[in-house]
């Protein structure tokens, strides 16, 4: 029987929460499948150990993670620490110490999950955002001088190569080719930012000739918020730099209903280091220790983490329990729902448990 071995890092908020959650299901998982097992091993990681010890992690964290096969992330962030401490304290590191320069945001409308968007169900929003996750505004360029005084500057360096954007844009077409619709959006600010955006539109242009079957077409960032709301029926693939997919995968949530339902994966595609899967909603400290933080997104994520370690049957298997238990309701207060997050993964591991397929 295969093992993988697994490093939990629940951190902050309703990752415990959450974590705990995914942790179950995907035993029930392993469980029903009988083909394979997953070996947890849990660290305190986040902002608790980081005002007990002064760090969020240890300095030798990434080396002790590179033993694992994934990487399961909670969420970091807490109202009493800085959000820059906590972000380049552990989720940053981790991501650009392992190179995952691929972050993948899947997201549709579920079945029995009532969307914002007038006249449009499971089946008209169908979408997969692809992050640049290792450069761009996220690389951590940048500084401040002449602090406290009036002539105080503060700089954020954009950093975009040719490396960078040549290996996200070639992930994202060949993702796109291998969905049904074979469409790519490439997203840009070309029009005021004439460097780093002129490049990746270059880019684009260049990896596309590879692609002759993908269809692709380019949007600026502020007109995207407009065909995302109008005409979600139009995208299908989307690629874009560090800051806008960020944005625009948050807007996408909330179209599919919540962003308690919107999962990530953060991927090092040359299978070097341990990639890491992380939903999207963050800490959520307004709802933390109450038990009604939807565990759906953790699902989801744990499905992709499945499917990138080689499980694809189990993962088909955990995202049809989702879809079944939220057609029939089973649902946390975020989407409309009474359940709270132990009767849905409850509701989970029984559909796991009931799977003929």
């Amino acid at each position: 029987m295969k093992t993988y071995k697994i490093a939990a890092i629940p951190a902050d908020g309703i990752g415990p929460e959450v974590i705990a959650a995914g942790v179950q299901a995907l035993e029930a998982l392993a469980k029903r499948d009988g083909s394979f097992r997953l070996e947890f091993t849990h660290f305190d990681w986040g902002s608790e150990r980081y005002k007990r010890e002064g760090a969020l992690m240890p300095e030798d964290g990434t080396e002790t993670l590179k033993a694992f096969d994934a990487i399961f992330f909670g969420a970091v962030g807490a109202p009493d620490v800085p959000d820059h401490l906590t972000l380049w304290g552990l989720r940053l590191p981790i991501c650009q110490g392992f190179d995952q320069y691929a972050n993948v945001r899947p997201t549709r409308i579920l079945p029995g999950i009532q969307a914002p968007l007038a006249n449009v169900g499971p089946g008209d929003l169908d979408w997969v955002i692809v992050r640049e996750n290792s450069e761009g505004e996220y690389a951590g360029m940048g500084g401040r001088a002449h602090r406290g005084l009036p002539e105080e500057v503060g700089t954020e360096v954009a950093v975009f190569t040719r490396v960078g954007v040549t290996r996200i844009m070639r992930y994202a077409f060949q993702l796109a080719q291998s969905r049904p619709r074979k469409l790519l959006t490439v997203v840009t600010k070309s029009n005021a930012q004439r460097h780093g955006m002129v490049m990746w539109d270059e880019i684009a242009e260049e990896v596309s000739n590879d692609f002759p079957d993908v269809t692709w077409d380019k949007m600026l960032v502020d007109a995207m918020t407009v065909r995302m709301v109008k005409s979600p029926q139009s995208l299908d693939t989307i690629v874009a730099t560090n800051l806008h997919a960020d944005i625009l995968s948050d807007l996408a949530g909330a179209l599919a209903g919540s962003l308690g339902v919107a999962p990530t994966a953060n991927i090092d595609p040359e299978r070097r280091y341990p990639s890491m899967f992380e939903p999207i909603h963050g800490s959520a400290f307004d709802i933390t220790g109450k038990g009604i933080a939807n565990p759906v997104a953790t699902f989801w994520t744990a499905a992709q983490m499945l499917e990138h370690i080689g499980e694809a049957n189990a993962a088909q298997r955990l995202m049809r329990a989702v879809e079944k238990v939220c057609a029939d309701g089973v649902m946390t207060p975020d989407v409309g729902g009474d359940a709270n997050t132990q009767d849905v993964t409850d509701a989970i591991c029984d559909a796991i448990r009931g799977d003929n397929i």
